[in-house]
């Protein structure tokens, strides 16, 4: 920290002694005794010890003014005199005062915490003695830190308040007044690029937009030196090589309220890249090393790439088990051609093997829990790919907010190290109730107890449970993950749910469900997964409009009674394979993810039907910063009945279909909204069925009478989603929140269909009424939207938020332009 080196720079204030000798000169005498006068807190044997006399010692002039500076010295005493009574020799002392308080006062770019740290670390601090020679220079001190960040009229004063038995009150008063805001930035030699283009990328800034609330013309002499390198490295990345920034001046206004800051630059020109020599211990790997270097002669010279191809060989040697490697280039110019040649001198060093990993932090959570995550075992050389793999995994456990790794050098070795794995847990599940508000889901409410870290074991156990506007849930589970010494997790659970499709922009009907379930997963290797499970499922279905397609499966299963609710008992398997190589669990910016499950009921079930869903996510980074980034997603499914139920092909379940639409899939389109809608059949006022003789209406009487409406959207068998998205910097925001906030620019298209409906059996309706079948049956329409989207991980929860707008809107679908949902756990 900047204010730590300040106040460390303060410890040599202070360090001349001033003690008094009371008489002109010291004749030599031999000391029959010492006496000290004034002690109060320090004890007379410490005094004793801190002065280098002794009786039957000789003293002159000079050992009376060796044992002064001892004494301050010793850090106990802000005044000493010394004289002489005969053989006596008479030391009186005034001790430093006791610090009994430290306060701050009229503070508000420097918090308090972090000026007791400094303090502290100065040794200020209540319980120490004070040295009032320092006060001084911590005053200075803190007023050149208030000078860096532009604030010129600050004053700091230090105030010693005397209080009984010798203890003092410290108080700092501040006076920060009003910064001073930079008036102009100027650049001056610059050709190839604009004053624009220079200052557009720099931290500071002499304007700001009104309409940029974050904005500001503070000027900060930290920031300065970072703008400044900025620029260098710009120019360095662009080719010129000789680029310097020759002087900077910044200049205040009389009243002290602006800066001008003139940055002088020299280009120099571009070099192009003449050749590459790799040089020093390549360990036979020159070949390889010499193929995947990303610098190629001709070339424009790039400071980027130079300091990327130094880390990519460090990386590269730090596989191996050389921890320490040294890689510089040395640039050879030749300003006649205006060519560089690159030496790249990489020395590996001594191979290190890891004698120790070691856990600090985890006091709920049991070593072995953590180790058996880690990818660098014991005994084996030092890898640094693995390392990061490892706390990668450890990261993605969710136990903990923060794991950092530490290479200590064991002491007397050099190629022995230990790794030092620090943790910051955070709750792995406790009690908890929420509540959340979704512009589609309404008023949500959560209840459970959820325990992701059962007793420090890593097993995962809870009930949780949940309601909106549509649905509510109730889930009993518990997965051990670790099962066996491979990987190989076994877990289960029970639930219960209620769904009602009404609330959920769905055609009316009802689903309660109960059921039983137990899993497994088998690990492949470190990127894939194999996952199966067995289950029973309990559906009763109720309340259901009388709309065509659900009585396509009324004539199969219920025909004999179309009012009546439904009942089924299913057993059912899956079986599941996925697949990541993503940077992070959170906001990935780099590698993909696939996942393909497929789910049937067991033959004999009271419903037999299948369903399969692959997604795949692939993120392209666009910079080697990974500020921008490409994201291509894509989801297809397909469902379908199989075997005979009376002598009728077994269908689909309607509750089973795929739903599209939201912020899940299509946004710009209401949830759910997007696919096949239901259609009635009347006569007059009559409904009416499709006949299974595939004459249409079942009604007696003219089928030119019979008139067709549509209702709300129903699902498909089938689904085709995909996704393009440019993930880019949320403007206005700090850096130090890309983790937690993305924003992103994005086109979706999909659709759903149900790929078994068939419109022929409906020919013989009036072909106006016809024409609106094919409408509501939605076969071809592919459905698309563009638009913004910013994702926050806030302290109230996830939030969501979208503007899209449909490419194409056709009648009958349901657009919603904006879209939020937050949500909050108590």
């Amino acid at each position: 920290m900047r204010l730590n080196k300040l106040f460390a720079s303060m410890l040599f204030v202070g360090a001349s002694f001033s003690g008094t000798v009371l008489a002109d000169t010291f004749q030599p005498f031999e000391v029959t005794d010492i006496q000290v006068e004034g002690l109060q807190r320090v004890a007379l044997g410490a005094a004793l010890l801190s002065l280098p006399v002794k009786v039957g010692d000789t003293v002159d002039q000079l050992r009376v003014q060796q044992a002064i500076k001892s004494l301050y010295a010793s850090t106990n005493f802000e005044n000493v005199t010394v004289s002489r009574d005969g053989g006596v020799l008479v030391v009186k002392v005034t001790e430093r005062p006791t610090i009994s308080a430290v306060t701050f006062d009229g503070n508000k770019d420097i918090k308090d915490e972090q000026l007791q740290e400094s303090l502290d670390g100065s040794g200020v601090k209540v319980g120490e003695s004070l040295d009032r020679t320092m006060l001084t220079g911590i005053e200075k001190g803190l007023q050149d830190f208030y000078y860096g960040v532009g604030k010129y009229g600050a004053k700091v004063e230090a105030q010693v308040i005397n209080l009984p038995r010798n203890r003092v009150e410290l108080k700092f008063k501040f006076t920060e007044g009003l910064a001073a805001e930079i008036r102009q930035i100027n650049v001056v030699g610059n050709h190839e690029f604009t004053d624009a283009e220079l200052i557009g990328m720099l931290e500071l800034k002499d304007y700001v937009a009104w309409w940029d609330l974050f904005g500001e013309r503070r000027y900060q002499k930290q920031k300065l030196q970072a703008d400044l390198e900025t620029i260098k490295t710009y120019y360095h990345n662009k080719g010129y090589i000789r680029f310097e920034v020759t002087s900077t001046q910044v200049a205040m206004t009389p009243d002290r309220k602006g800066l001008y800051i003139t940055i002088n630059v020299n280009e120099g020109e571009k070099y192009k890249v003449k050749a590459v020599n790799l040089t020093g211990d390549l360990m036979g790997r020159e070949e390889l090393m010499q193929s995947i270097l990303p610098i190629k002669t001709g070339d424009m010279y790039n400071g980027g790439d130079v300091t990327f191809t130094e880390e990519m060989y460090s990386k590269y040697l730090g596989r191996f088990g050389y921890a320490y490697p040294e890689v510089k280039t040395y640039p050879e110019i030749d300003d006649k051609t205006k060519e560089v040649t690159l030496n790249i001198n990489i020395k590996p060093g001594k191979r290190v093997y890891v004698r120790a990993i070691n856990f600090t932090g985890n006091t709920v959570t049991k070593d072995e829990v953590m180790r058996r995550e880690l990818r660098q075992m014991e005994g084996a050389w030092l890898n640094s790919a693995q390392v990061e793999q490892s706390k990668a995994r450890l990261n993605r456990l969710g136990f903990f907010e923060t794991v950092d790794t530490e290479t200590i050098q064991v002491p007397g070795t050099d190629d022995l190290v230990d790794i030092a794995v620090k943790v910051k847990e955070q709750p792995s599940g406790s009690f908890n109730a929420g509540v959340g508000y979704g512009t589609e889901s309404g008023l949500s409410l959560q209840f459970g107890v959820q325990q992701s870290n059962f007793l420090g074991t890593g097993n995962q156990a809870g009930i949780s449970m949940s309601t909106n506007k549509y649905s509510k849930n109730i889930n009993l589970s518990y997965t051990d993950p670790y099962w066996t010494k491979d990987g190989v997790s076994l877990g289960g659970s029970v639930y219960w749910s209620e769904f009602d499709a009404n609330e959920a922009n769905l055609e009316r009907y009802k689903n309660s469900s109960y059921g039983v379930a137990l899993n497994s997963g088998f690990p492949i290797n470190e990127y894939n997964r194999i996952n199966g499970g067995i289950g029973y499922r309990h559906n009763t279905i109720s309340e259901i409009s009388a709309y065509e397609q659900a009585l396509r499966f009324y004539n199969i299963y219920r025909a004999d009674d179309p009012d009546a609710d439904l009942s089924f008992d299913n057993f059912e398997l899956s079986l599941g394979w996925s697949r990541s190589t993503l940077n992070r669990g959170t906001f990935p910016t780099d590698g993909s993810s696939q996942r393909l499950n497929g789910k049937m009921t067991v033959p004999g079930s009271d419903l037999q039907y299948f369903k399969t869903d692959f997604d795949t996510n692939y993120y392209f980074p666009v910079n080697r910063s990974h500020s921008f980034v490409l994201l291509a997603r894509g989801r297809l499914g397909y469902a379908n009945g199989y075997g005979q139920y009376n002598d009728n092909d077994q269908i689909l379940p309607f509750w089973e279909n795929y739903y599209s639409g939201g912020s899940s899939s299509l946004r710009g389109f209401k949830s759910n909204s997007v696919g096949p809608r239901s259609f009635y059949l009347y006569r007059g006022s009559e409904p009416c069925a499709p006949d299974p003789s595939g004459d249409g209406c079942s009604l007696p009487g003219d089928p030119n009478s019979i008139s067709v409406s549509s209702g709300r959207s129903i699902g498909g068998n089938a689904i085709a989603t995909a996704s393009m998205e440019l993930i880019v910097p949320t403007p206005f925001l700090d850096e130090a929140y890309s983790n937690s906030v993305r924003t992103s620019l994005f086109l979706d298209a999909g659709n759903v269909w149900d790929t078994e409906f068939d419109l022929d059996q409906y020919q013989t309706l009036p072909a106006e009424e016809f024409a609106k079948l094919q409408d509501y049956s939605d076969p071809e329409r592919l459905r698309a939207s563009w638009g913004l989207s910013v994702q926050w991980l806030s302290p109230m929860g996830p939030m969501v938020f979208s503007l899209a707008w449909p490419l194409k809107e056709y009648e009958g679908d349901q657009t919603e332009i904006f879209s939020f949902n937050i949500g909050k756990t108590f």
